[in-house]
């Protein structure tokens, strides 16, 4: 039976999906070029940013023409935040000497952790 309902149908080579009502983004092309000198495009969306870099068809690194002035240098690098700052903004530095001498203490005593025997 299941034949019978694939016949004549090929499978996989046409799509039974169509493309009305579909809405595609915005799009930009940006141009590079390698040092071998060959040109090309590459389409991204309106919002992405273009990579510095792209690999030519020819296996070495092309160059984006004409952009990326900087743009990198000119974005405000936000400070990376460690675990001590983040530690900071929940306790003062006066809580954190008494819990670690409350944790040291229960270390000491042995009932921080009990021993499997």
């Amino acid at each position: 039976m299941a034949e019978r309902s694939l016949r004549g149908m090929k499978i996989g080579a046409h799509s039974l999906e169509s493309d009305s009502g579909v809405a595609f983004v915005a799009r930009r092309e940006e141009s590079y070029r390698c040092e071998d000198g060959h040109t090309f495009t590459v389409t991204f969306a309106e919002d992405a940013e273009a990579p510095l870099t792209w690999e030519c068809k020819c296996g070495k690194p092309a160059e984006l023409i004409g952009g990326g002035d900087n743009e990198e240098e000119s974005k405000q690098a936000k400070p990376q935040r460690t675990h001590w700052d983040m530690l900071l903004e929940r306790r003062s530095e006066e809580e954190l000497k008494v819990l670690l001498e409350e944790r040291l203490e229960l270390l000491r005593t042995g009932r921080l952790y009990k021993r499997r025997r």
